[in-house]
């Protein structure tokens, strides 16, 4: 179902998942990052290669990383959000992070992305977080006015994400968590 009213399910994602998830993950940086990060990077992407290495990690899962997929009516997987401890490099520190939220392009505007986003942060908080960080890309104004409508604001930390030798200047965002 699609629409301003469309509704879905949040559940953990699974094995079988690998492939859908990829090519959401996959179409959703062609898209939202075009003419924000080199074209020959996105154009390159490969959601079988994705997907490969999602099922990598179903083999080597990480303690306290949480993948949720969001379902249609039908059973479709129609977005995906990952969440776990804050990466402070290669520490992880006591604060939650969204590190990833995708949608199907055609499924944008929809509530989709919302109900992955609420459902992160209750399990965030349950988990006894006491703050969510989130990384965007600069220059991503549809994203960045999603994470605010969420809660969430810019702590004025940036740092370069480097695709192909280029520099693609993220911002970090923080929403305090009441769990």
């Amino acid at each position: 179902m699609s629409g301003p009213q469309a509704r879905v399910r949040v559940r953990e994602m699974v094995l079988a998942d690998c492939d859908r998830v990829a090519l959401i993950r996959v179409r959703g940086w062609q898209s939202a990052y075009r003419g924000l990060m080199p074209q020959q990077h996105l154009d390159a992407m490969d959601p079988a290669a994705d997907a490969e290495r999602r099922r990598a990690m179903f083999a080597r899962p990480r303690e306290g990383v949480v993948n949720l997929v969001a379902e249609d009516e039908g059973g479709e997987v129609v977005g995906w959000a990952c969440h776990g401890p804050y990466r402070d490099g290669e520490v992880r520190t006591a604060d939650a992070e969204l590190y990833a939220l995708y949608v199907d392009a055609g499924r944008l505007g929809t509530g989709v992305g919302r109900t992955l986003m609420q459902e992160s942060v209750r399990r965030c908080e349950g988990a006894g977080h006491a703050r969510m960080l989130l990384w965007v890309l600069k220059d991503n104004a549809r994203a960045r006015r999603f994470y605010e409508r969420a809660g969430f604001w810019p702590d004025g930390a940036e740092e370069p994400f480097d695709v192909d030798g280029v520099a693609v200047p993220e911002v970090r965002y923080a929403r305090p968590l009441t769990g």
